[in-house]
């Protein structure tokens, strides 16, 4: 009987095989390593036209989804791009992005989290936002934070999760294919809901350009992770070229956030979010989500949480080391 999905005599030899809908039994696992990868590959740095995204990436499905077809994937991985007016980067981006991470097998979708409104531009902020609204529907276990203009050149470089956080964009043509600094955690890495949870997502105080990728740094290594990198000979990407930004300006508070983003790991991150979605776009490449981010409003958010925390302490203090000693009760 042949595959539903095109694959004839996949499980032909699968004894367990009686209902050909049924995938648990009829599939295996995909192999830990892809068949299909291809290694070192040069990104395509034109800027494809509607129909030839249409043409060339039909295989995807709504909303910028796709799993195997002929086996059942170890990886559930979410590509979360934090965005503001670089649709004609998006194109390219998705023309490498979606044939690449076919050929890892996972199962994955894109999620372009687009910051609209006036405020500077919040790359953590939407980071942990595509986090929030990712897990709403499908349940991803990894979680991919991708810059746009960055292309992978090498499908070695496994768009997965592992036990210890994963800085993906380790080698960039802009700096000459090296690390720029053992402590860089951005531009493309990867983490487990688990991980993103014990350090409570990325700061949401980076308003403007600069420090975020460092305050997440130091939060792994505060949680006791250990970054882990391929060899620059895999780990390869292209940037694509791009001027300055308008809302992207330096945020000159940013050494200073550095010094004491400490104090505010357990209070400033995913249990103080607070954002507007103003609409939700499904298209056929990618889930665009526009979000309006008011500064004032998330600034305060962090303090309320704050303070909630310290209240919370009080309470615990008064509990354990007052009512239990004196045996009092309520």
């Amino acid at each position: 009987m042949p595959s539903p999905t095109g694959h004839v005599g996949y499980y032909g030899n699968n004894k367990n095989c009686t209902d050909i809908r049924d995938t648990t039994s009829c599939f295996s696992s995909c192999p830990e390593t892809s068949p299909n990868l291809v290694g070192r590959n040069t990104p395509h740095l034109f800027i494809p036209s509607t129909t030839q995204l249409k043409t060339a990436l039909s295989w995807v499905k709504k909303g910028g989804r796709y799993s195997p077809d002929d086996c059942i994937p170890r990886h559930h991985v979410a590509v979360i791009v934090p965005f503001r007016d670089r649709d004609q980067h998006l194109k390219t981006f998705l023309y490498n992005i979606h044939p690449f991470l076919r050929r890892q097998q996972l199962d994955y979708g894109i999620y372009i989290i687009d910051q609209i409104g006036t405020s500077k531009f919040n790359r953590a902020m939407l980071m942990n936002i595509g986090y929030a609204e990712s897990i709403k529907n499908h349940k991803y276990t990894c979680f991919v934070f991708h810059d746009v203009d960055l292309l992978p050149e090498d499908d070695r470089n496994s768009y997965t999760c592992t036990t210890q956080p994963r800085h993906l964009s380790a080698a960039i043509d802009k700096f000459r294919y090296r690390l720029p600094y053992k402590a860089i955690f951005g531009g493309a890495s990867a983490l487990s809901k688990s991980q993103l949870q014990s350090v409570n997502g990325f700061s949401n105080k980076f308003f403007g350009w600069g420090g975020e990728d460092d305050d997440m740094w130091n939060r792994l290594m505060h949680a006791n992770f250990t970054v882990t990198r391929h060899s620059n000979k895999v780990a390869r990407y292209t940037m694509l070229r791009h001027g300055k930004e308008k809302g992207n300006k330096h945020n000159t508070k940013r050494y200073k956030l550095l010094e004491d983003g400490y104090k505010r790991f357990k209070t400033d991150g995913l249990n103080s979010l607070t954002y507007n979605v103003v609409r939700i776009q499904i298209h056929h490449l990618y889930t665009r989500i526009s979000v309006d981010i008011n500064e004032n409003e998330v600034m305060k958010s962090i303090d309320t949480t704050k303070l909630t925390k310290a209240l919370q302490h009080c309470v615990e203090y008064y509990y354990h080391f007052i009512v239990r000693q004196n045996n009092t009760k309520f």
